[in-house]
């Protein structure tokens, strides 16, 4: 089932404020509306409390206020041509109709101009009200004997809150498509600097040139430090690509050189007939060229390892330096290796990992300083663990030491291997690589004629943001 096609980011927002406009126009209008009605409605009642004011008093007077109102009462009342001519004594109460109702000898009586409206109740208490589209007032006269009720046409207020309507009906449709077009308008410019990140962004893709530089980076606006972020995600996606692809060149080179050997070793040893004494010669040739494959493969396994994969477990240094001396010893018997371990130690970490690392550490002061003394060192303090391997060969020199612990850099000329042995430049790049997954640093240090110094230095407890992030390599010159 397909999904259904959503509305762009721009006609969203333009729908987004027209809505908002319309709102606003809604609740402007009703405030409005309720305000003028309020308005006209007090001003009307006020104009017919003045004019009852005035009715009254005249009705009053020619009921005989001050006579005998009781003979008055049982007589004759005031007719409807008497109350329209009261009403038209004034201009103010000219458009007002009238009804008097008076009780006089048992009987009520009732009169009211001509376009008095039937079916208004005689019962009406005393005050204003509105009926319909007419303003009512009820008032006692005549010392309570008489009610005089006027009415009002109050018409004006419903045509006023019709021809509001209609201006509602006329400005709202206006005010949200004005709304539409300004929001259309408004959010196409805003969003011009993602469309050119966009496009941008698709152009880096496609050419894979991650380091040109994004549209619109710097430290202004939202948008502007969005495209500085995505710039700084290119370029270290780039350097990430660059290092993958040396890696895998220097990897592929230090691989086919050693197939190659064992290749042509193998074939030269088939093509004739050799006294078993040569064959023995030739396979430990071989098995020499197969651990250096071996160990090559461990080393790229091990640099190539998940962090989520890792074991956490308590991790016992000075058996892991100790074994590593041991091996050294058997793999150089002339070597003189020193281990300095008076305690204990145990960090929480890989065994495997830390073991290769802290291995790779000694074998490279046996193999890169011969004849030398090789002293390993295990110690704690101050919530740090540290395994140092010493010794006091040649050294070397500052350009060399800078570079030391990259992927497959191997010196030409420095500290060269015993035996014409070479390694595959990935021991040291191996410990660092350690070092960072558990949070700690490989710290190398010499200087030409004064040996050489690899610390690896591992926090005592497990890092607070768990394994991950590469190693350093901090080297200083003494």
């Amino acid at each position: 089932m397909s999904a259904r096609p959503r509305l762009t980011l721009r006609a969203r927002l333009a729908l987004w404020a027209a809505l908002a406009t319309g709102l606003a126009v809604a609740l402007v209008a009703a405030g409005l509306f309720f305000a003028v009605n309020n308005f006209l409605f007090a001003a009307q009642r006020d104009r017919l409390t003045g004019a009852v004011a005035t009715v009254q008093a005249r009705v009053e007077s020619a009921l005989g206020r001050e006579g005998d109102l009781f003979g008055a009462l049982l007589g004759e009342t005031l007719s409807s041509a008497d109350l329209e001519s009261i009403l038209d004594a004034d201009p103010q109460t000219r458009s007002l109709d009238v009804r008097l109702i008076t009780v006089g000898g048992g009987e009520v009586r009732a009169v009211a101009t001509r376009r008095f409206p039937e079916g208004l109740p005689r019962g009406l208490r005393p005050g204003t009200y509105r009926s319909g589209d007419r303003l009512v007032a009820v008032r006692i006269v005549s010392g309570g004997r008489a009610a005089l009720t006027v009415v009002s046409d109050a018409r004006a207020l419903g045509e006023a809150r019709a021809a509001f309507a209609r201006a509602l009906w006329v400005l709202v449709p206006l005010a949200l498509g004005l709304s539409l077009l300004v929001g259309w308008t408004v959010a196409g410019r805003l969003l011009a600097p993602v469309r050119a990140l966009e496009g941008a962004a698709r152009e880096i893709g496609a050419g894979g040139d991650l380091r040109r530089p994004v549209p619109g980076a710097g430290p202004g606006d939202e948008l502007s430090r969005l495209a500085l972020t995505l710039q700084g995600t290119f370029a270290r996606l780039a350097d990430a690509r660059e290092r993958e692809q040396d890696f895998v060149r220097a990897a592929a080179h230090d691989l086919r050189s050693p197939l190659a050997a064992l290749t042509a070793r193998v074939d030269a040893t088939l093509a004739r007939d050799r006294d078993p004494a040569r064959y023995r010669s030739e396979l430990r040739e071989i098995g020499t060229d197969i651990t250096r494959l071996a160990t090559l493969a461990d080393h790229l396994l091990l640099l190539a390892r998940d962090p989520s994969a890792m074991t956490r477990e308590d991790v016992p240094l000075r058996d892991l330096a100790a074994d590593a001396v041991d091996r050294a010893r058997e793999l150089d018997p002339g070597a003189d290796v020193d281990l300095v371990a008076p305690q204990a130690v145990t960090v929480a970490g890989d065994r495997v990992l830390l073991g290769q690392a802290i291995w790779n550490l000694t074998v490279n002061a046996v193999r890169h300083a011969p004849g030398a003394t090789v002293t390993v060192t295990v110690a704690d303090g101050s919530g740090w663990a540290t395994v140092q391997v010493r010794d006091d060969g040649p050294g070397v020199p500052p350009d060399v030491l800078a570079r030391l612990g990259e992927p497959f850099y191997r010196p030409d000329a420095s500290r060269s291997a015993a035996g014409g042995q070479r390694g595959h430049g990935l021991g040291l790049a191996l410990v660092r690589r350690a070092a960072g997954l558990h949070g700690g640093a490989l710290t190398l240090e010499s200087a030409p004629g004064e040996g050489f110094t690899a610390t690896l230095r591992l926090p005592a407890a497990p890092p607070a943001g768990g394994a991950g992030g590469e190693g350093r390599v901090l080297r200083s010159q003494t």
